[in-house]
């Protein structure tokens, strides 16, 4: 059936065919030719259907696929703040925490700051600038490096122009890059340095729409007339009046589209989802609030910039909501995920953290690491501390009437943990972009540090629901976000169903794809996540699976892999990552990787093992120190432990068929550089399929 939605049609003949199906239903059709500047291309016509509905006035669509599309908001009467744009958000901002520290950057050694004043003035510059370059309103402004003020300053101005801005992840290919920037009709793209200045150098013949490229940390090794340094690019606009800004951003309006975040590409091709000025100010206003973060009259809110910006959990958490809120950023040096980032969360103090769950994962992995290493007291008393304040973090709700031995524990061993963390004075601590394990909230809890699950998805501008200190239960990721709504559809008998969004955070729709559009949205306008959840009596969501990585056995089963992949993870501690395979075969198998340290200089696996899974193997007997030594003899006190582990796990399960029958351990742990993760160190499991194709293969042999 067709639906009467905004289509775009390039071609007489698909317009022949849409007038066709349209004109017999009483349906007017309006032809607009755009100008040049407001086009996709110079021959792009949008047919805009206008129902006349006895004399009511014709509503905007809930979803668009075009850059300069316009869509009906989602406005709930319980939270039904006015629709404003990114500008006015700013505006509103400068007037409220204009002396205040904005960001925080280190420059030879020392941090320099700039004020929301500051911040405000140089994204006009920015502005200026981009018009002056060409950039079309409706096109994007495309930005690849690490986190920066450059990075936000760029951001905000391309929006201030009327553009569109679009972060491409650091570690995507060349033809990655492409894909992207030929998808948003990047106008003006901004690299960090070299590196990857030398990816757009090798696509640029190829990206008609692309007039000039801005490079923000490195000097320039060779002139080029269309590539200018940050320095260079930041003078460039002095000649733009700023009435001519003044009547771009006066035109802007909160449904248009600002913010492009383009998905992994883990199941297809990456969708670009489009986020209109409300999605980003609302949710930056109400998400933030739900999860407890303060405004700046109260408490100014540190945080620490360190995740991809091109993610929409960073660039929400980091940029957006600063502005709104008046928070100080302070960035991370670019190898922060090697190592460097305890340094700059002891030096910035944060007030609020947020983390992936393999961050969480990976922290703990080290503590556990030099547990192992220290003294036999120091080991003792550390136990003692984490069961003591574990078991009183699970036994009732946190409160400041703690018993002695909870806050000698506290005061002698876990404060100083968190203080070698960087967290002496953070209050909150998130999670977000992928399901933690029992066994890494359990380890924070021990610290006294509770981490509260964020969920959302790109297609919901980050998080939808939220936990906070006044919304927690473990294992859940909180309530929707006061305005927003959340409901199951297709319940199983266990409770199970797909999780369904609705509200001011839903997206407008994904760029010039209308088939992926309509199969994300149902027939009222709720959009599909794509998992698997359980709503309780009060409203906490608990995240079950996936439905696309849910495992459909030969015989017709639904395995969800998650919760058997984190059995086998807490039973084995020396085992780091657990894929389960088994879609469309007669038994499920296991690829288990081994936690070993990582190289301080490109943070990838090495062959030695963690401390912690020395003392595993010493335990056992084994005297294993290497990956590949385990591997390359089939260590018999490993494998037959691991084999153990696997066979407790089975037992556990509800049925046979979630049984673990083979299981092989890989060389490598997984990593970004290896392809398994994506950017934000989510498993990419039809890529980890692929590179181990001979592994999985063995596994079904006859």
């Amino acid at each position: 059936m067709f639906r009467k939605r905004l289509l775009l049609a390039g071609a007489v003949n698909v317009r022949n065919i849409i007038l066709n199906r349209l004109q017999p239903k009483g349906i007017n059709i309006q032809r607009r030719t755009l100008t040049d500047k407001q086009s996709i291309s110079e021959e792009s016509v949008i047919y805009s259907e206008k129902i006349q509905d006895k004399g009511k006035e014709p509503s905007e669509p809930l979803w668009t696929t075009f850059a300069d599309g316009v869509v009906k908001l989602r406005i709930d009467q319980s939270c039904s703040q006015t629709p404003i744009t990114v500008h006015q958000m700013f505006k509103e901002t400068v007037e409220r925490y204009g002396p205040l520290n904005a960001m925080a950057s280190k420059k030879n050694g020392k941090w320099e700051k700039i004020t929301f004043s500051e911040y405000y003035n140089l994204s006009w510059k920015a502005a200026k600038s981009f018009l002056k370059l060409g950039l079309e309103r409706f096109h994007s402004v495309a930005i690849l490096g690490f986190n920066s003020p450059e990075w936000f300053i760029s951001a905000v101005g391309s929006i201030f122009a009327g553009g569109i801005v679009t972060g491409i992840y650091t570690t995507n290919t060349p033809e990655a890059c492409y894909y992207i920037a030929y998808d948003c009709k990047a106008n003006i793209i901004v690299v960090e340095n070299q590196k990857q200045l030398d990816k757009i150098m090798q696509i640029w013949s190829r990206l008609p729409y692309l007039k000039a490229v801005v490079v923000y940390n490195d000097s320039l090794l060779e002139s080029h007339p269309n590539i200018y340094t940050m320095e260079e690019f930041m003078e460039l606009g002095n000649e733009i009046p700023d009435a001519t800004l003044n009547d771009i951003i006066n035109s802007q309006k909160p449904n248009q589209c600002c913010v492009l975040i383009y998905t992994s590409g883990t199941t297809g091709k990456p969708k670009g989802a489009m986020l209109s000025h409300d999605n980003i100010t609302w949710t930056s206003a109400h998400a933030s609030r739900a999860g407890d973060m303060q405004p700046a009259e109260i408490q100014q809110e540190i945080i620490v910039s360190y995740l991809p910006l091109s993610h929409i959990a960073a660039q929400i958490y980091d940029l957006w909501t600063g502005i709104k809120w008046g928070e100080q950023v302070y960035f991370a040096e670019p190898d922060a995920l090697k190592g460097s980032l305890v340094n700059t969360l002891k030096e910035a103090q944060p007030t609020s953290h947020m983390g992936v769950p393999r961050v969480w994962e990976k922290i703990m992995e080290k503590l556990k690491d030099m547990s192992a290493q220290s003294g036999f007291m120091k080991k003792k008393m550390l136990s003692w501390a984490m069961s003591v304040s574990l078991e009183r973090n699970l036994s009732c709700s946190r409160s400041d009437l703690k018993p002695f031995r909870t806050r000698l524990a506290d005061y002698l061993i876990l404060a100083k943990i968190r203080s070698a963390l960087g967290f002496s004075h953070c209050q909150k601590h998130f999670s977000g972009a992928a399901p933690l394990t029992t066994e890494t909230l359990d380890f924070f809890l021990s610290l006294n540090i509770p981490l509260y699950e964020a969920y959302g998805m790109s297609e919901t501008s980050g998080p939808h629901c939220m936990s906070a200190p006044s919304v927690y239960r473990r294992r859940s990721c909180g309530k929707a976000v006061p305005g927003c709504k959340v409901k199951l559809v297709n319940e199983n008998a266990d409770g199970n169903g797909e999780i369904c969004f609705w509200g001011r955070t839903v997206f407008m729709g994904y760029l010039n794809m209308e088939d992926k559009t309509e199969e994300a949205f149902n027939n009222d306008g709720w959009l599909h996540s794509g998992d698997l959840g359980k709503l309780d009596k009060d409203g906490f969501l608990y995240v079950t699976g996936r439905i696309k990585e849910l495992i459909i056995t030969a015989g017709g089963e639904n395995v969800p892999p998650i919760p058997i992949e984190d059995a086998v993870k807490k039973e084995l501690p020396i085992v780091s990552n657990a894929m389960l395979i088994g879609d469309q075969k007669k038994f499920l198998s296991m690829l288990l990787t081994l936690k070993s340290t990582l190289d301080p200089d490109t943070a990838e696996p090495t062959d030695n093992l963690t401390e912690q899974a020395r003392e595993f193997c010493q335990k056992i007997g084994s005297k294993a120190t290497k990956v590949s030594e385990i591997v390359a003899t089939r260590d018999q006190a490993v494998y037959q432990a691991i084999q153990e582990g696997i066979n407790r796990v089975n037992m556990k399960s509800t049925a046979s068929v979630q049984h673990i029958q083979k299981w092989t351990v890989l060389e490598k742990d997984f990593s970004i550089f290896g392809g398994e993760f994506g950017p934000t160190m989510k498993l990419k499991r039809l890529a980890v399929l692929e590179k181990y194709k001979d592994e999985v293969d063995s596994f079904y042999k006859e």
